[in-house]
């Protein structure tokens, strides 16, 4: 099976309460598939990369990671991330990025939070974001304002009629393509 490199880049901002023991729980299959016990062993092949890191004080789950991994990696990432789901305090995008060797990079976002409705209104924000951005370089601030109620509505519209296009109801944390223009957050 093809081999490929992976990266994982997000922070979720944890409930009170959360634990080490918790996160690492929900982290089990990640954890399991890149055969390490713990967070703190999954270190990610670059090393000026954090890899997973929980900072007990802000209660934030910081993730930077690179790893080598195969095709299965992808149902494996999508459930570590909606295992993290009930464990959230807000909603966040996690970009899962894949560099196959045959150079057809692949990007994604997977979208954690607390309620299908926060996860909603997380990607409406970033959609917002990026069309805003994408249009900047064009139009006027009036001409922007347009298109991004043209976008709420179809968000609303999409709401009212329980088709999200962009999940499907069975898993929050299904991979949504990312635009090509976007890059990293870092």
């Amino acid at each position: 099976s093809m081999r490929m490199e992976a990266h994982i880049h997000g922070t979720v901002l944890l409930r009170a309460g959360t634990t080490t023991a918790q996160i690492e729980e929900a982290l089990r299959p990640w954890l399991e598939y890149i055969d390490e016990d713990n967070m703190a062993d999954a270190k990610s092949v670059h090393p000026d990369e954090p890899g997973l890191v929980f900072d007990r004080r802000r209660r934030v789950l910081e993730v930077c990671w690179t790893g080598d991994v195969g095709r299965s990696f992808h149902q494996t990432i999508a459930n570590a991330l909606a295992a993290l789901s009930p464990f959230s305090e807000e909603a966040s995008a996690f970009e899962v990025s894949y560099y196959p060797e045959d150079g057809k990079d692949e990007f994604s976002l997977v979208f954690v939070g607390p309620t299908q409705d926060a996860i909603f209104e997380a990607q409406r924000g970033l959609m917002i974001e990026d069309v805003r951005s994408l249009l900047s370089r064009q139009f006027s601030d009036p001409e922007i304002a347009q298109v991004v109620a043209l976008v709420n509505q179809l968000f609303e519209r999409n709401v009212k009629s329980g088709t999200s296009n962009t999940q499907t109801s069975t898993s929050p944390s299904e991979p949504m393509p990312m635009p090509a223009g976007r890059k990293h957050l870092h």
